[in-house]
């Protein structure tokens, strides 16, 4: 029988040779990238993390609306992704929003829970030392504070150079300046659970009632009762006011490190109005500062603001908290700095809850807990044994039933778990995925759907040599039929994984992300390996006997077909002949 043009045109070891190349290029930037780091990340379940539980709170202590807590959970993730940290889960628990947080990057985890309502209110009054509780009245807009010098409008300069990381902006950048203390305050505590008065829980309906009583005092209209509350606010207790106080009224509130009050009045600017924030250290001295860029109309009203305030205190204030109340010097377009008494933790955390945006609802950050990797360690050693018996069941299977092409089977699943791991570093280093046990489960799978490819391709080889044709003729036939076969197999899993990525939350996806990338990956290994490899079998005289890879039994049916279809033809022929006679 002749032999197939198409065996003419199959070049095995350009196919071979792209397939080293990728190998080459694939482990060049595992070594030469990721700082010496040659395992993947792995999730919460491989090698343990944080779980922080927030509780939602309202102020009228009724559970709080299903559409705002899907709303805060959005923000939230979009908050984690900000960490750099992949793996972590966000979820809801009733009217609990509990976040997981792998590895080491769980105490970040804590702050994320933040309100983050960012207000622009004008200081009327102080700032008044914490334990003032009687005593002269501040003047206004300004104050004499234990250890800092008095805040004075400062002379009006030159913008200072543009801060480091920022694009070029359409006006000069113009920080407001600093009130910057003598001595380094104590450090700000991690965020703490705020009950109600008297120890109440938070969704206690009688929180409720207290913060209208709070509204009516701190946030009242009235000159004598806002100096009383000025005077009287005990900034080292627990604040049921915090997050929810009036926009549209002014507000007597304390500093964030609670060593100063203040008397401000009505938000003239809110938080929502920002495009974007960014930590960086401070161009015109030591420490951190928050960079603001607004969108447009925020950005006029904040111009408008500061050209008709020059020399006023302003305060920037996050959840009822005054984090800076500087001064003032010229009127500010483009970018905005808030400047306070940041390190570089505390700021990349402001400015992480303001780039993500407010949540709808405050919440009280519950118990944090960290949690261990045993158990997780001890799931993926039962699946790993679970995926050894399984690849030796499939070894043997392929040892027994297809011989040496059995050989070129192991040794193609082989080369896939080698270029899937370098993928997965990759991966982990480039847009932070992380393995847990359900993306492991995923790849077990994944064996099966590569092994169904050379079984494809195999059984349509046995079939071409059924019908007569030899070992070398028959691999380009059999593989230009089960080549339509296995694309339209894997189409079918990689679109089935695609559609369970996107619909599906937390570990599911990461079973879909691993199911889906192998099937890729075994598109790769089929058509650059095994196919050329069983090109070249088909070609070597000492590889190509047929009772080396399992096709003696094949062979041999096809040596009769061979063998009738010419006695067929010269029965047919003379029965022609005597016909025609």
């Amino acid at each position: 029988m002749a032999t197939s043009s198409g065996q003419q045109h199959v070049r095995p070891w350009r196919l071979l040779t792209a397939f080293a190349g990728i190998v080459v290029v694939l482990y060049a930037l595992v070594f030469l990238t990721g700082g010496g780091n040659l395992t993947p990340k792995l999730g919460i379940d491989l090698q343990g993390g944080t779980r922080v539980t927030l509780t939602a709170r309202t102020t009228d202590g009724q559970p709080p609306p299903r559409d705002q807590l899907v709303q805060a959970q959005d923000i939230i993730e979009q908050r984690v992704n900000g960490l750099g940290v992949s793996g972590a889960e966000v979820q809801l628990d009733g009217s609990n929003i509990v976040i997981t947080v792998p590895g080491d990057a769980g105490e970040q985890a804590r702050s994320l829970g933040q309100t983050a309502q960012l207000r622009f209110r004008e200081v009327l009054q102080g700032p008044v030392p914490a334990n003032q509780a009687a005593g002269g009245q501040p003047a206004p807009g300004q104050g004499a504070q234990t250890g800092q010098a008095p805040a004075s409008p400062a002379p009006a300069s030159p913008a200072p150079a543009q801060p480091q990381g920022m694009g070029e902006q359409s006006h000069p950048v113009a920080p407001v300046a600093q009130v910057s203390p003598l001595q380094d305050p104590p450090p700000t505590p991690a965020p703490s659970p705020a009950p109600g008065p008297g120890g109440l829980a938070p969704d206690d309906p009688r929180v409720a009632a207290e913060v209208t009583k709070l509204r009516e005092t701190r946030q009242s209209t009235d000159q004598a009762t806002q100096l009383q509350a000025l005077l009287t606010l005990d900034c080292n207790a627990p604040d049921p006011l915090q997050g929810y106080d009036d926009p549209t009224k002014p507000l007597v509130a304390c500093s964030e490190d609670k060593q100063n009050k203040y008397l401000l009045g009505p938000s003239f600017l809110e938080g929502t109005e920002i495009a974007s924030a960014q930590a960086q250290q401070n161009p015109q001295g030591a420490g951190w500062v928050v960079s603001l860029t607004f969108k447009p109309q925020g950005a006029d009203t904040w111009g408008q603001y500061t050209t008709n305030n020059v020399g006023k205190n302003v305060a920037f204030v996050l959840d009822g908290d005054v984090v800076s109340a500087p001064t003032i010097n010229q009127p500010i377009y483009g970018q905005t700095q808030i400047s306070g008494q940041f390190n570089q933790e505390r700021a990349q955390q402001l400015a992480q809850v303001l780039r993500y945006g407010s949540l709808p609802l405050s919440f009280d950050s519950g118990n944090a807990q960290t949690v261990s990797a045993t158990l997780g360690l001890a799931s993926l050693e039962a699946g790993l044994l679970a995926g050894a018996v399984g690849l030796a069941l499939v070894f043997a299977y392929c040892l027994f039933y297809y011989r040496l092409l059995g050989i070129l089977t192991i040794l193609s699943l082989a080369l896939s778990g080698l270029v899937v791991y370098a993928v997965l570093i990759l991966l982990g280093r480039w847009i932070g995925f992380t393995l847990d046990l359900a993306g492991v489960g995923g790849f077990i799978i994944a064996i099966g759907i590569t092994a169904d490819s050379f079984v494809i391709f195999f059984e349509r080889l046995k079939d071409e040599m059924r019908e007569g044709r030899t070992f070398r003729s028959a691999v380009p036939r059999s593989w230009e039929r089960a080549r339509r076969t296995i694309l339209t197999a894997d189409a079918v899993s990689f679109l089935a994984a695609a559609v369970l990525y996107i619909l599906a939350v937390g570990e599911v996806r990461g079973f879909a992300f691993t199911l889906g990338m192998s099937t890729v990956l075994d598109l790769v290994v089929v058509f650059l390996v095994t196919f050329p490899l069983v090109v070249l079998i088909s070609r070597s005289k000492s590889l190509g006997r047929p009772g080396l890879s399992g096709l003696a039994a094949v062979d041999r049916i096809g040596q009769r077909h061979r063998r009738e279809k010419p006695a067929v033809g010269r029965r047919a022929a003379t029965t022609g002949k005597g016909a025609g006679a």
